[in-house]
């Protein structure tokens, strides 16, 4: 199926590692052209770098900040100075502390806000101007927790709930400047954030990381965990016009693990 990128211009937070990173290689990998931004200078550096060798497309590293306003709305307009235009923004942002209820401060409660919630919000309010000119598409990462809350990540049960009440909002409100947008949902896809977690729940229960992921994979019934590229996959069809009549969903891509309909 062509996904009809070429000549277009993707935003995609988050992307010197992990989901991020796989999202932009596969848009680059399409013929689009990627604007992709982290907090690190030489890592987006060298993963925008990578990804250009790589696929021959024009990929561009900025800094930013999900947690500061000025600093997305920098990298938006740094986005419009060097591409022109803007077809779809892609939002990203780390995941929250894990910890359980009475673990949690308010501090904890406002950074997991700032980060999770805020962030999508403002990155979309920032891009929306230049969205507004031909129409184009925004996807969200949001998280398994909004459908099936996660006991260890209160955090990102509820500000990710709030990202996907979001977007079921704007979808209505979007839909007559031809703007889609969509929750893209990950199970448990192999990136460092899962390996963390893996790590930090073996220290909870006295075993290895190892037998974490092994019993984590016994309850997926493809038996394994998600590789980035497949889920990314997802998240360029969800950009693209292949997916023109599709706004205000949740895709979800977990191997089959949850169990709600």
């Amino acid at each position: 199926m062509d996904l009809n990128l070429k000549e277009k211009v993707f935003m995609v937070a988050g992307a010197s590692t992990g989901l991020g990173y796989a999202i932009a290689s596969r848009l680059a990998a399409e013929g689009a052209q990627v604007s992709i931004a982290s907090r690190s200078e030489d890592r987006i550096a060298q993963a925008a770098s990578t990804i250009s060798s790589e696929t021959g497309a024009e990929v561009r590293g900025y800094i930013f900040d999900a947690k500061d306003g000025d600093s997305i709305q920098h990298w938006v307009n740094n986005t419009l100075n060097d591409f022109g235009k803007i077809d779809g923004l892609l939002v990203n942002a780390g995941g929250p502390t894990p910890g359980f209820f009475e673990e949690l401060e308010d501090n904890d409660w406002q950074a997991a806000f700032e980060q999770t919630l805020l962030s999508s919000v403002r990155m979309i309010r920032a891009a929306l101007p230049a969205l507004k000119v031909q129409g184009g598409s925004i996807v969200t990462l949001t998280s398994s927790a909004i459908k099936e809350p996660i006991d260890i990540l209160l955090l990102s049960n509820v500000m990710r709930s709030g990202v996907a009440s979001l977007v079921k909002s704007l979808s209505v409100e979007l839909a007559e400047d031809n703007i889609r947008i969509n929750n893209l949902i990950p199970g448990s896809i192999h990136t460092d954030r899962i390996d963390a977690l893996n790590t930090f729940l073996a220290g909870r229960r006295e075993t290895s990381a190892a037998k974490v992921q092994q019993a984590a994979e016994s309850t997926i019934p493809m038996g394994r965990y998600g590789k980035p590229d497949e889920f990314a996959n997802a998240a360029a069809f969800l950009l693209s016009d292949a997916a023109s009549y599709i706004t205000g969903t949740s895709l979800t891509v977990d191997g089959g693990k949850m169990k709600g309909l």
